[in-house]
């Protein structure tokens, strides 16, 4: 992996300070499908209330540049926590159980379990399907209420029931929104259920108590926040700050898909029924509100979280990190979903706010990877080294968010389609040679693919350069294993090696 370019003449100051201290706690808090309409990135046009997320990033380090590693849930959240690539450990797409298909990697909580730490999660950080928070790499873990279990998102019975019990009926009011699209997940609207009993308010309300609590240990608290992933149903109060008139939608360009190889348009245009559904029922500012309302409520639940901690005896020795696993199209190149390698789905939230960097907001503009965190939390917390991750520790940036990181940042695709990302350019290389590449300085919005102009021809071969060398073959299905949800246990059908993922004896 390349090296940051500048000189930190305090580089290790900060790593020999905390090693010589208290081990510092981590608050590690994920957030789903957040794309950049947070009030700190200003990637929306009007006002989005998230003042809880801002104040973080008023007193940490916001990435302002942070990418994700894959486009969507399960290889996101699988990269963040092994700090490899999908290309590197073959978790492509969310079809995975990354357990029985890697069962030697060392992730993230493990890491700190090994170092001394205790490890509690709660609420979605891998992804929620059953099977992928076994409990062997937890000491104490609150599951979702919903979904986290045999049935994972297998079946339509249950997955209309979030956030509600899958022990309910499909609600008569179903689908809320008044369109059915591609899935029943796919839906908004408020839910006659109290803010208490939601399923975040709970996941935070396990980790807030876990604060409240005596330890004799340093801890890796994880809490994975659900919203604002599909569906996006809040309370009342949060869509009250969106009225539907008011509300700005994306600008988007007519025939944005016109020079955009056949690879990128078939990624593009793979949920297209649902946009186009959305706006034949002139549900699309709605749709967005909801969207919104759905990022303020989390903001709500991150406030309730960073509330917690502040009351807490370990306010003073904890570092945060808040991070989104991908963004969400509204009708950019005519998409309406995830799972693409442009900037409204790549680029995400990111914050890091470290008790020993400082309390002042620091911006960093540099290229980065949700891959880096792993790397990063090893040398802030003094762990032992890792061999062997993709990632780079981002300690150089936090100590100085003006130094010069050597390497842009990048995201694979399940279809193994390639984006390539520095402070300037976005090179995307298709796996049937076709390409893309940006200027997101002139072109922000990514609208002029300028993949054949001859000027930046050594811009695309500086890029190109860090598309993966080689591929890992993609990990087995789950029709793959036999999994037993109560032991956790896997059991190859073909071979029959069984993968135990239970509880340590």
């Amino acid at each position: 992996m390349g090296k940051y370019l500048s000189i930190i003449v305090f580089g290790f100051s900060l790593v020999a300070e905390v090693a010589a201290s208290k081990k510092p706690n981590v608050l590690f808090i994920a957030v789903d499908d957040l794309r950049d309409w947070v009030g700190f990135m200003g990637g929306y046009k009007g006002k989005v209330h998230t003042p809880h997320m801002d104040e973080l990033a008023s007193r940490g380090t916001a990435f302002l540049n942070a990418h994700t590693a894959a486009p969507v849930c399960c290889p996101s959240r699988a990269a963040v926590m092994s700090g490899l690539l999908p290309s590197t450990s073959g978790i492509y797409n969310n079809g995975h159980w990354w357990k029985p298909n890697l069962p030697k990697l060392v992730t993230l909580p493990e890491h700190f379990r090994r170092n001394g730490y205790l490890a509690v999660g709660a609420g979605k950080i891998f992804h929620h399907t059953a099977g992928n928070n076994p409990p062997v790499i937890w000491d104490e873990y609150h599951r979702l209420v919903f979904n986290d279990d045999a049935f994972s998102r297998s079946s339509g019975r249950y997955l209309t029931l979030y956030p509600y019990t899958n022990r309910k009926s499909v609600p008569s009011e179903f689908p809320y929104s008044g369109i059915r699209l591609y899935s029943p997940e796919v839906d908004w609207g408020v839910l006659p259920k109290k803010e208490k009993e939601m399923d975040d308010y709970q996941t935070v309300k396990f980790c807030t108590d876990f604060l409240a609590r005596k330890h004799h240990k340093p801890f890796f608290l994880a809490c994975g926040i659900f919203h604002p992933h599909l569906p996006w149903y809040v309370p009342k109060k949060y869509l009250d700050l969106y009225p539907v008139d008011q509300v700005y939608l994306p600008e988007v360009l007519k025939q944005d898909l016109k020079d955009v190889p056949a690879a990128g348009q078939k990624m593009a245009l793979r949920k297209k029924q649902d946009l186009e559904k959305v706006r034949a029922a002139k549900k699309w500012k709605p749709a967005v509100a909801h969207y919104l309302a759905s990022v303020t409520y989390a903001d709500a639940r991150v406030g309730q979280l960073l509330k917690g901690l502040a009351q807490s005896d370990y306010a003073k020795n904890t570092i945060i990190v808040l991070w989104s696993d991908h963004g969400w199209h509204f009708g950019e190149k005519e998409h309406w979903h995830k799972r693409t390698l442009w900037e409204v789905c790549t680029r995400v939230p990111f914050i890091v706010a470290a008790p020993e960097i400082g309390k002042s907001r620091q911006v960093s503009h540099q290229p980065v990877s949700l891959i880096d965190i792993y790397p990063t939390l090893i040398e802030l917390c003094g762990l032992t080294k890792r061999p062997r991750l993709d990632g780079l520790s981002l300690v150089p940036l936090l100590e100085n968010p003006r130094a010069l990181r050597g390497e842009p940042a990048v995201t694979v695709s399940e279809d193994r389609h390639v984006s390539v990302v520095d402070n300037r350019y976005r090179f995307i290389l298709y796996r049937d040679g076709s390409q893309e590449l940006y200027d997101r300085k002139d072109d922000p919005h990514e609208w002029n693919n300028r993949a054949a102009d001859l000027k930046l021809k050594e811009v695309k071969q500086r890029l190109s350069a860090f598309v993966p060398k080689k591929w890992a073959k993609p990990a087995l299905g789950k029709n793959a294993f036999q999994f037993n949800p109560q032991t956790y246990r896997w059991k190859h059908k073909e071979t029959g090696q069984v993968i135990e993922g239970g509880r340590e004896p």
